[in-house]
């Protein structure tokens, strides 16, 4: 079968990949951007370079060998003029120099707008996508202001926009705060259905040039 890799076409497919792939062992990372007409030829380079598109009995094979296996998330909306791209790392030697993060540093891992963060669950560590504390503090402020103004139509469409981002834990709780806040400023409306994230595929496959 010809080597491949998913790329996604919406955030919701490219995040939840993310966090598909940090228990089976992917913690470290780079990323980047590329123009989305070179988009291909990146992931083919990444292929020779990294085997991203290596099946499970080959990464089995790597990890025997003491290499790292490494998968390519890549972000490709519809008409996009940008494609935004993330490696992820498992523990092993590279076959090429790559200045990598962990997922555990302190410094977060912040993708596609969202921020990277660690959650209990049922007695055991798991990792969810929420907003930044930034884009959280502009939420607030927006709703404050149109609150204040008595605008409830505006605060109704401003928590439909927010309830509609990818409903991951930490994005889905951060929603449900603000609803809780416009409702205890004197909202009245609607409050909109916040989304669990379904199990959704990771893309459509881009099939790559062979290894040499």
């Amino acid at each position: 079968m010809p080597a491949s890799t998913p790329i996604a076409n919406c955030k919701t497919a490219a995040l939840s990949r993310v966090l598909d792939s940090i228990p089976k062992g992917y913690t470290r990372y780079t990323l980047g951007e590329v123009a989305a007409h070179k988009a291909h030829a990146l992931a083919n380079k990444l292929h020779q370079r990294h085997a991203i598109g290596a099946t499970p009995a080959q990464r089995l094979t790597r990890k025997r060998h003491g290499l790292a296996s490494v998968l390519l998330v890549m972000y490709y909306p519809p008409n996009a003029q940008t494609v935004q791209w993330l490696m992820l790392f498992t523990q092993g030697q590279l076959e090429s120099g790559e200045q990598l993060r962990d997922v555990t540093d302190k410094k977060r891992l912040v993708w596609l707008g969202y921020e990277l963060v660690r959650r209990s669950e049922r007695g055991r560590t798991a990792w969810t996508w929420r907003r930044s504390k930034q884009e959280m503090a502009d939420a607030y402020a927006l709703l404050n202001q149109q609150l204040g103004k008595g605008h409830q139509t505006a605060v109704q469409e401003t928590l439909q926009r927010l309830a509609n981002q990818p409903g991951f834990h930490g994005v889905r709780q951060q929603s449900w705060d603000l609803q809780q806040h416009a409702w205890a400023k004197g909202y009245r409306g609607e409050r909109p259905h916040l989304f669990f994230v379904q199990k959704v595929s990771h893309g459509e496959r881009l099939l790559l040039a062979e290894r040499p």
